[in-house]
């Protein structure tokens, strides 16, 4: 089990395959696991690199609040590149590692090939709601076993559509979460879900992406439909896929159509044929007849 020493912290990845380096990056829910279907689909054509983040086992867990941040998250990336010797590469993420990937594409640009966002965003609406479901699920991992809160929390609006589709893949997702660490799972929920920025007040940052980005959504993914909007118009390099009747976590709950998603961006990023769009103008222009 390969480990490098990031930061300061001993972290968790796994290398498969061989080609041009394509990076996952996890959400809060899942890990390096999370991503099978993923490295199945793609480690015949690119070296598919996966890890866990500090505060998820095995990679190290912080017991100080103050070693977990947005940024630490994108510094693990960019040492984990360095560590490996990857100069470039395609860098993708789901939920909160879509904000990862998101962050790390605007901080260091010449790193990336291109960036998938998946699932990105959770936080940007509804503020109060959303400090108010970060309290409540702090108090739950500190008041209850990591099984028991897996069960809860697996049950979420967002995450039905995964359980309604797929039993079997729902089960190993929440038994996979129950193994988290609890330490890690409340640092990463006070420290980097709650403090980091919105999407909607990067929109400068955004303007300026030139990495070629695609965002997808599930669409009853309701807390990152707008955000995922929002991303599309300001991004110039972005795409977007929606993808039908569908939750938050739409890599494994639709892997096969996440997948051909995302095979088709590579496709169209590495012969060169993925645009960026210039200014649009949003006054009326008459049809051509």
């Amino acid at each position: 089990m390969p480990f490098a020493e990031l930061n300061g912290v001993s972290i968790h990845y796994e290398a498969t395959g061989t080609g041009t380096p394509l990076i996952f990056s996890h959400e809060f829910a899942g890990d390096s696991r999370s991503w099978k279907p993923q490295v199945e689909s793609f480690a015949g054509d690119f070296q598919c690199v996966t890890w866990n983040y500090r505060g998820f086992p095995p990679s190290e867990v912080p017991q100080d609040r103050s070693q977990y941040s947005q940024d630490t998250l994108v510094e693990d990336l960019r040492a984990l590149m360095d560590h490996l010797e990857i100069d470039r590469a395609h860098v993708a993420g789901l939920s909160m590692g879509g904000s990862v990937t998101l962050h790390f594409a605007m901080k260091y640009p010449e790193r990336c090939l291109s960036a998938v966002v998946a699932g990105a965003g959770t936080g940007s609406s509804d503020r109060p709601q959303f400090e108010a479901d970060i309290a409540r699920i702090v108090e739950l991992l500190e008041s209850r076993s990591m099984p028991e809160f897996a069960e809860i929390y697996a049950q979420a609006p967002t995450r039905t559509p995964f359980l309604e589709k797929d039993r079997a893949g729902w089960d190993q997702f929440r038994e996979y979460l129950g193994q988290h660490s609890t330490v890690g799972s409340a640092n990463m929920m006070r420290e980097v879900q709650l403090k980091r920025p919105t999407i909607f007040s990067l929109e400068s940052q955004l303007a300026q992406l030139e990495v070629p980005t695609l965002i997808i959504i599930g669409d009853e993914d309701e807390p990152c439909v707008e955000p995922a909007i929002f991303m599309r118009r300001k991004i110039p390099s972005s795409g977007l896929v929606v993808l039908p009747q569908s939750g938050h976590t739409i890599n494994l709950e639709e892997p096969e159509l996440f997948n051909q998603a995302i095979r088709s961006f590579l496709e169209m990023v590495e012969s060169g044929r993925w645009r960026t769009r210039g200014s649009v103008s949003t006054s009326m222009m008459p049809s051509n007849e």
